[in-house]
């Protein structure tokens, strides 16, 4: 079996790397606490992230990236969106042969408005860079680490490769399908975050199954709708990484997105929830990106805009959901066509 490095030993990468052990894998992961990878190392524990699960001793922590790195040819790439660049130019300095990275984060970029892929590809020259394959899917760590029944798909621009990475996760406990459409993945794994913040906003604010239904709904036409204009196949967003990763976020209080609205919807500032939850929530950035986006491309995203009142402008929750209930009316079913019509054009 091949060693692979998972670089981020938060709940996500923990969560991968008994995934990769329990497949037979000698997996280095590795982080910035060095307490922490102490603890993986004697322990066997990652107590800080998925406390009472015990990790594999397959799983190697290491506090160094140039030993984590050698002779690996496999990276899963773990870590915040925002932290991805300045990873990955640690990653360039050591590395002497391409490497495949499996990236499972989930955003874009503010400003750039790239997603990761092409963050990975901006990043690390072609010669170190054999391909990125992107993991996506309704997935908590915290399941994933009980080794409850999970799916999730990947995806890149060579197939190959991605069948590749397929058969290396694929497990009685984690099924892992592939998706050709790279674009639709990506966007339906980022938007998703958008929405979970606007579901847990309704959540804070008292009200019922009602709006959350009618929020996810909702989300799910604006992400389709973005994702069409980009070129993505609508498709994609009937399934795992659209629908699927929507009821997850939305539904579970494992999502911190989820509990990062409902703090907001219970009267919270951003500043409040961020200090409060101690961990990233990767929808804020990706709300100002998709807001961007969507400026930039002239798709209507109403929901994403009242977030982005709420997140930037010092809106309360209340009055951006006030808005979007009080919209110009209009079909349903018009606005489905308009998408078709889109991905057609």
């Amino acid at each position: 079996m091949d060693s692979i490095a998972v670089i981020g030993s938060g709940s996500w990468g923990t969560a991968l790397a008994m995934v990769l052990a329990d497949n037979g894998h000698d997996v280095r992961i590795w982080g910035r606490n060095k307490k922490q990878i102490d603890e993986i190392n004697t322990a066997h524990m990652n107590t800080q992230y998925l406390p009472e699960i015990e990790l594999s001793p397959k799983i190697i922590g290491y506090s160094s990236l140039t030993e984590a790195l050698q002779d690996v040819r496999t990276v899963v790439l773990a870590v915040p969106t925002k932290a991805i660049r300045d990873t990955l130019k640690k990653v360039k300095q050591i590395i002497s042969e391409p490497i495949t990275i499996v990236s499972v984060s989930k955003g874009i970029e503010p400003d750039t408005l790239l997603r990761i892929s092409e963050i990975i590809e901006q990043e690390l020259p072609e010669s170190l860079l054999t391909d990125v394959v992107v993991l996506s899917g309704p997935s908590h760590a915290e399941e994933v680490s009980l080794r409850h029944p999970t799916t999730v798909t990947v995806t890149s621009k060579n197939m190959d490769i991605a069948e590749n990475i397929q058969d290396i996760f694929i497990n009685q406990h984690f099924r892992v399908y592939t998706n050709p459409d790279l674009l639709g993945v990506e966007i339906g794994g980022a938007l998703k975050n958008i929405i979970a913040l606007a579901a847990g906003i309704t959540d804070g604010l008292g009200y019922g199954d009602n709006a959350k239904a009618a929020l996810i709904t909702r989300g799910l036409a604006e992400i389709t709708r973005l994702g069409s204009a980009m070129g993505a196949n609508p498709l994609t967003f009937a399934g795992l990484t659209g629908i699927g990763d929507l009821i997850v976020t939305c539904t579970s209080v494992h999502s911190r997105n989820w509990k990062a609205g409902h703090m907001l919807g219970k009267g919270e500032s951003l500043s409040e929830v961020l200090d409060n939850l101690g961990m990233v929530v990767e929808g804020v950035r990706t709300t100002k990106a998709a807001y961007q986006l969507a400026n930039k491309m002239d798709v209507t995203m109403p929901i994403t805009n009242a977030l982005y009142d709420v997140l930037f402008e010092d809106k309360t929750a209340k009055e951006a959901l006030d808005s979007l209930m009080q919209r110009t009316r209009t079909g349903e079913m018009e606005e489905l066509l308009n998408i078709i019509s889109i991905n057609n054009n």
